[in-house]
């Protein structure tokens, strides 16, 4: 099940009325217009730094305006490749993201370029300079941030852009795709209620990520519904790995009145949890209920078996490969978000509260 908020698309800049047709439109031609060199013209179209903003922007006019071949994509043209910037490859998430991505690509006879930005928030002007020397039918950002530079580049070189999951909606220019969070850290956080518990925590990732936000949020309004107020010290936050959810739950843990639950914010989290829980002789699901958000394979590996929050990663992954392959939309049409639904996945790592602790 697909929510749709606006189908991603790119907006095209109809021709102007000047514009000849039946003539060839040359980077001298470009240069002329614009009052600059061959050579800044070039610049612009390969994306490089040396070039001021005002000048950048009057010359990629010009080059909207008129339909420089470049910026032509058709099917014929396309090249068979496809560009995915992943922050890392070691964690589940990762690697469950790139197989949809691949298996999708094999499907429609493409191949995938990987970039590795190894969690760095700028992406390397080698990589962009490697882009504009060859060509690209779209690139993949599965980043958290992605600089808006980078996007503006992209657009220079007219090479589709689709981020999964980011930090927040980048521009109107480009698409994401994401999951229903704010869903799924309610159903998360409803069912712990509804097995018994009271004091229930939440560990989230970075506070400024859009995800992070709107799984908390779910969860406030869960809580909110059943009557049941938010203790801001049973809301920490970390990254999404291992290690965050181990020093979030530390802290929770460490608290004179602990609580009875932990909604992690990512399955990687919920490990830490987990880790703690066990240095400290706390049994799981008996003395803490745990419950994840991804539903990766470790899941099933855990004991016990994390009860989570299923997002469809490798779903995002192929709509994401479909969405910089498809056919340029219609003018006028602004790209949009499309979320995909979340699913409570109930297993052994959630059961009513002890008696002996306390809800």
């Amino acid at each position: 099940m697909v929510e749709d908020r606006g189908l991603p698309t790119r907006a095209e800049s109809s021709a102007p009325a000047h514009q000849d047709t039946g003539s060839r439109v040359t980077i001298a031609t470009i240069a002329a217009q614009a009052g600059v060199s061959v050579a800044t013209v070039s610049k612009v179209l390969n994306g490089k730094d040396e070039v001021a903003s005002a000048t950048r922007e009057r010359v990629q006019r010009l080059l909207d305006d008129t339909a420089y071949e470049r910026r032509k994509r058709t099917a014929s043209k396309r090249a068979g490749l496809v560009d995915v910037v992943i922050a890392t490859l070691d964690t589940p998430w990762a690697i469950e993201v790139l197989r949809g991505a691949e298996k999708e690509a094999s499907r429609l006879g493409v191949s995938l370029i990987l970039t590795v930005t190894h969690d760095r928030h700028d992406q390397p002007r080698e990589w962009i300079k490697t882009l504009a020397a060859r060509r690209t039918d779209g690139v993949i950002f599965v980043v958290s941030r992605v600089q808006q530079r980078v996007v503006q580049r992209l657009g220079t070189l007219n090479v589709p852009l689709v981020a999964v999951d980011p930090v927040g909606l980048l521009s109107n220019e480009v698409p994401s795709i994401g999951c229903t969070n704010w869903a799924g850290g309610f159903a998360a956080t409803e069912h712990l209620i509804e097995l018994g518990h009271r004091r229930i925590a939440m560990i989230g990732g970075p506070q400024e990520m859009m995800c992070s936000q709107e799984r908390i949020e779910g969860y406030e309004a869960a809580m909110g519904r059943a009557g049941i107020p938010v203790s801001r010290s049973l809301i920490r936050h970390g990254d999404f790995y291992v290690g965050g959810g181990s020093k979030a739950a530390a802290a929770l843990l460490g608290l004179k009145d602990r609580p009875t639950a932990i909604f992690a914010g990512s399955d990687e989290q919920a490990r830490g949890v987990y880790d703690e829980a066990h240095a400290r002789g706390l049994r799981i699901p008996q003395d803490l209920s745990v419950v994840g958000f991804d539903d990766v394979d470790i899941c099933e590996w855990m004991s016990p078996r994390l009860t989570t929050v299923r997002q469809s990663l490798a779903q995002m992954a192929a709509l994401a490969i479909r969405t910089v392959l498809q056919d340029p939309p219609p003018s006028g049409e602004e790209p949009g978000r499309i979320e995909l639904s979340t699913t409570l996945v109930v297993r052994d790592s959630t059961a009513p509260p002890s008696t002996s602790v306390g809800a």
